[in-house]
């Protein structure tokens, strides 16, 4: 068999396979996918406490919320580590099983990624709920959180190292039985995300587990700040990506054939995803541009290396545009834009994804400014970084997550979708309110307005602040419209009476224009580009840390709170 034959994704095969997917397989993806909805719920519902603190409307009162930072924490906590992660989880389990046609080598690997993760969403929750954990996404110390908050973070991070573990035997078991064929570019791309995202856990495992959890137990009085901020980020901005490649594998794997177009290039493909496992560790320390006690050329090279990082988006960006105006002209579109309102727009799962992607453009500009060494002095640590992110994974991810769910969930479920024009209105809703949302943040940023802090209640203000407040809560205002409509329709799809073939709803696969070539076979060598990825990260991380130690165990714990 030629390598163009095994290419994107064995579509044939596939389509067979679909009614034999394992039902043991299928149930704890439903559930991890449900429990990853759970969370947006919730997280959601926090968001939208926050942006109408803004304008002192304060909804904690009637809440079981003590206090805004409680909120910013379940918010925080809830939408960038359980939805994020489950929906990866089950989205990355359900297109390797399709990419290679076969069931995921372990069944009982997918049942205890699932069952982890719920146990780590349990744990967290318990010490997030009872104001013992308001220590916020990024728990920095020395403010400390209950053990079991940390142990529940980390029981998240375990669920993602279990799929990875069965893509790895996924892998094995269809290379043994198809020696010399090339790994299908679906199954490809998820794999090389999770390698990308375990390598760069190192960071977070030595924080969690060598410093944070003895701390929190007691076992040791204080800790070292600056040491577990270097840990955090190493990890703490490959996340963003881990967040995202999901996101990618639909754009490339799945909307070329649901607008009629065509994927451009099999190899710039696996470029992309190979740029990433490569570019995406050893960038973390811009977000540390303020820190002392790190070299300043350090900062330096990891600045270079994130617009480096910057690359593989803009090739996803080329790749994607082509598809989509390959579909748009096939339509009928004429003129150098008339191809665009020739696009699927009718349909639910496309136009949520389109209109991600039209916010990314925003996402990924206000992104470079944050890397830029110079401009990041200006907005770090303001309202302008929240800004950013609800427009890359607030909206870019989140939203591309949402419209995969209209196709993904009642694939699941066997359910057809409940009201495509609420979910059609929902992805506009929610798409307006982040760009309004993100104008009062990033604005409010460059007016010199603090993140992470309670403006309603704060007794001190700027000029300018008002207005950008008034958009912030706005803007909160319609995407939990859009929340609101998204849960309609998808509690009304899970008890939808009306049933479908499954199978009917899945999108279409197509060839790639540009397939596979002999010459890119060094792509496919996993081991290989493991090590790479891991030099990297040592080479970028070794000169900060080995000078730096032995750790400054100074601070004792601090309750802010």
């Amino acid at each position: 068999m030629t390598g163009a034959a095994i290419s994107l994704p064995r579509e044939a095969a596939a389509e067979e396979a679909v009614t034999a997917y394992p039902a043991a397989q299928l149930r704890p993806i439903r559930w991890q996918l449900l429990l990853g909805f759970a969370g947006l719920l919730i997280g959601g519902y926090m968001g939208l406490l926050q942006a109408l603190e803004r304008i002192g409307v304060d909804l904690y009162k009637i809440s079981e919320i003590k206090t805004y930072y409680q909120g910013l924490t379940l918010h925080g906590v809830l939408l960038a580590l359980v939805f994020t992660f489950t929906f990866a989880n089950a989205f990355t389990q359900y297109m390797t099983i399709r990419a290679y046609g076969r069931p995921l080598a372990s069944t009982a690997l997918v049942h205890a990624s699932f069952l982890t993760a719920l146990l780590g969403v349990v744990l967290a929750g318990y010490a997030i709920l009872t104001n013992q954990a308001s220590v916020l996404f990024t728990f920095y110390p020395p403010m400390k959180a209950h053990p079991l908050f940390y142990l529940g973070a980390a029981l998240l991070v375990v669920s993602t190292w279990l799929v990875l573990a069965n893509l790895l035997l996924t892998l094995r078991a269809f290379r043994r039985d198809n020696p010399g064929e090339r790994i299908p570019l679906i199954a490809y791309m998820g794999l090389f995300n999770y390698l990308m995202w375990t390598i760069a856990t190192v960071g977070i495992a030595v924080e969690v587990l060598g410093f944070l959890l003895p701390w929190s137990l007691g076992w040791v009085s204080t800790t070292d700040p600056q040491l577990n901020r270097i840990l955090f980020w190493l990890t703490g901005h490959p996340i963003v990506y881990f967040w995202l490649l999901p996101a990618y594998m639909s754009w490339y794997a799945l909307i070329p054939g649901q607008v009629g177009g065509k994927l451009y290039s099999d190899g710039l493909t696996r470029l992309t995803f190979l740029l990433f496992l490569l570019f995406s560790i050893p960038v973390g320390l811009h977000h540390q541009f303020t820190d002392p006690g790190i070299p300043p050329a350090m900062k330096a090279i990891h600045a270079v290396l994130t617009f480096v990082v910057f690359v593989p988006s803009m090739i996803t960006a080329f790749s994607v545009m082509a598809a989509l105006e390959m579909g748009g002209r096939k339509a009928g579109g004429k003129g150098v834009l008339g191809w665009i309102p020739k696009l699927p727009w009718r349909e639910p799962s496309v136009a949520a994804q389109l209109l991600a992607m039209l916010t990314f453009f925003l996402g990924g500009a206000t992104g470079l400014i944050n890397a830029s060494y110079t401009m990041n002095l200006t907005v770090h640590n303001t309202a302008f970084v929240p800004g950013h992110f609800h427009l890359t994974v607030g909206t870019a991810v989140a939203l591309t997550f949402m419209g995969i769910a209209y196709w993904f969930v009642p694939y699941l479920t066997g359910r057809q979708l409940f009201s495509r024009r609420l979910a059609i209105a929902q992805a506009w809703f929610w798409a307006i309110g982040a760009l309004i949302f993100a104008r009062g943040q990033i604005q409010g940023g460059l007016d010199a307005m603090p993140r992470r802090t309670a403006i309603g209640s704060a007794t001190y203000s700027l000029p300018g602040w008002d207005v950008s407040n008034w958009f912030t809560a706005v803007g909160g205002v319609i995407m939990a419209i859009g929340g609101v409509l998204f849960f309609i329709v998808l509690i009304g799809t899970l008890f939808n009476p009306k049933r479908i073939d499954p199978a009917t709803v899945e999108p279409v696969l197509s060839e790639p224009i540009h397939g596979p070539k002999d010459t890119w076979k060094a792509f496919d060598r996993v081991g290989l580009w493991v090590i790479v990825s891991i030099a990297l990260m040592l080479i970028a991380y070794l000169p900060v840390i080995i000078p730096y130690l032995p750790a400054n165990m100074t601070s004792p714990p601090i309750k802010v709170w």
